[in-house]
C-alpha cells in the first residue's frame, strides 16, 4: 500500500510539473550563449598566446619529470 502511494505521489508531482512553466527548469539559449562566449575567450587568449602556453607547460612537465 505505501508504494502505490508513493508512485501514485510521484505520478501526480510529475504529471503537474509538466503542465505548468516551472521557474526552475533553466535557460537553455543562455547557457548556450555562456558556452559559446567561454569558447570564443579561450580562443581569444590561446591565439596571441599560444607559443608562451605551450612553452610554460613544456617547463612545468619537464621541471617535474626531470630527475635532479
Amino acid at each position: 500500500m505505501r508504494a502505490y502511494a508513493f508512485l501514485l505521489t510521484t505520478l501526480a508531482a510529475l504529471a503537474a510539473r509538466l503542465r505548468e512553466d516551472d521557474p526552475e527548469r533553466g535557460d537553455v539559449p543562455g547557457w548556450v550563449m555562456i558556452t559559446v562566449m567561454t569558447a570564443a575567450l579561450v580562443l581569444a587568449i590561446l591565439v596571441p598566446f599560444r607559443a608562451a602556453i605551450v612553452e610554460a607547460v613544456s617547463n612545468a612537465l619537464e621541471s617535474v619529470t626531470s630527475a635532479p
